[in-house]
């Protein structure tokens, strides 16, 4: 086994490397002390490897490297755009890139919006104490160097603060156009005492892409937060969700994923005042070179609290899953109700599902579980639906989406939880 100290300086001679051939971008004072306080973590942990505790499942290798892996788009030109019944405020970026002209006003949204890239050249702007900020706190206690990457180098992205509650959703649309397209998008979001927003998000994205979205929800704040990643076969991705929860703040988010050849979603929550509700979730269904790791992490440091972690993966044709969930609730948490459940339905013995649940209780008062089980289809059940004429394909697509719907449940808009069924039956129907 190599020596840690080895494995260390390798790590960071490798970050040296990457970090040589990036000029940090121009900005403002905020925004060149963000950058630059990014790249001393960034310097000081080196970039992730296989060998590091949190990716001993998933390989970042691809995710890190210089050249990018060119990813074939899928055509869904025949297909209703996701969220096209609902009326929302559009906010588009073509390879990462924000594409104004084809974005709607975001004023209509009745909030305050101003992208990264512009934001930045600015000396003054109310981001200069939230950019980077989330992000460096959820370095500890595991790091997450391509989340620090991000906020050193991203130079597109929106800010947007809420100040009451939003008159629409704000739909972020993320569309690609070239092969090899490398995308890094870096978002802050506020919500005041008592704002509400819903965000939405779809799309591939680009070939590769980081992507960061820091959330500080005051007191009493709601958000409710769905993504729906690309149907890109061979795109592969890494996404970083960072929020703070004030006292009584809600938040729920959701997100769905197929296709892909390698998506790393990682989300870091901390409910620091009491009474906050954290729920995350996400359906995956995947087929052949498909890789999908979900890593969580969610600190109760406040009283009264509630969280749920809800994973469902579908896997066929050498499909892996990775799910790796942690509850930390501090002492002064008490009364404290943490819900974890990772489950995988594999429909092949070809496909893998690996786990890692943990539970970190220092409080005594607390009501917390946690699950992990993989499983193939019910044959009972199969028979049952069969024996009532119901055709096999049918049959096992239903109980697909019975497995599925436990994470759906999550969304609290239930027309969005139908719209997003829809789309998972008609992935089903293709891949038959």
């Amino acid at each position: 086994m190599m020596p840690r100290a080895k494995l260390m300086q390798q790590k960071r001679d490798a970050a040296a490397e990457l970090l040589s051939a990036r000029p940090l971008p121009e900005g403002g004072v905020w925004a060149r002390a963000a950058r630059k306080a990014a790249v001393e973590r960034l310097q000081a942990m080196g970039l992730p490897s296989k060998r590091d505790e949190y990716w001993r499942y998933t390989d970042p290798r691809r995710l890190t490297a210089a050249d990018v892996e060119n990813a074939d788009q899928v055509d869904t030109s025949d297909e209703v755009p996701i969220f096209e019944a609902f009326d929302r405020v559009k906010l588009v970026f073509v390879d990462g890139v924000f594409d104004a002209q084809a974005s709607d006003a975001p004023e209509l949204a009745g909030v305050e919006i101003c992208t990264l890239a512009e934001a930045a050249r600015a000396d003054l702007h109310w981001a200069r104490d939230a950019f980077g900020v989330l992000e460096a706190r959820g370095q500890d206690p595991v790091p997450r160097p391509l989340a620090s990457l991000n906020t050193a180098y991203a130079t597109e992205g929106l800010l947007i603060r809420v100040t009451g509650k939003a008159e629409k959703p704000i739909s972020l649309i993320y569309r690609r156009s070239a092969a090899n397209a490398d995308a890094m998008t870096h978002h802050v979001i506020r919500l005041e005492p008592g704002a509400e927003l819903t965000l939405l998000e779809d799309g591939p994205v680009a070939a590769r892409y980081n992507q960061v979205t820091e959330i500080d929800l005051a007191e009493t704040a709601v958000l409710n937060h769905v993504r729906a990643q690309g149907r890109d076969h061979a795109r592969a991705g890494a996404t970083h969700l960072f929020a703070r929860l004030g006292a009584q703040a809600q938040f729920k988010s959701f997100t769905l994923s197929a296709n892909g050849a390698l998506t790393r979603n990682e989300g870091v929550i901390w409910l620091d005042g009491a009474e906050g509700s954290a729920h995350i979730a996400g359906a995956t269904v995947g087929d052949g070179a498909f890789h999908h790791d979900d890593t969580v992490f969610i600190n109760h440091a406040a009283p009264r609290c509630e969280s749920r972690q809800v994973f469902k993966k579908v896997l066929r044709h050498g499909a892996v899953g990775v799910f790796q969930g942690k509850i930390l609730v501090d002492q002064v948490a008490q009364l404290t109700d943490g819900y974890q459940i990772s489950q995988s339905l594999l429909l092949d013995e070809d496909a893998q599902f690996l786990a890692k649940p943990e539970l970190e209780i220092y409080a005594d008062d607390v009501k917390c579980s946690h699950g992990s089980t993989s499983g193939e289809i019910d044959q009972n059940q199969l028979f049952y639906l069969r024996a009532r004429g119901v055709s096999e394909s049918d049959a096992k697509m239903l109980l697909v989406l019975a497995f599925l719907a436990e994470a759906l449940e999550e969304i609290a808009d239930p027309d969005l939880a139908e719209d997003l069924r829809s789309r998972l039956e008609a992935w089903l129907k293709r891949r038959a």
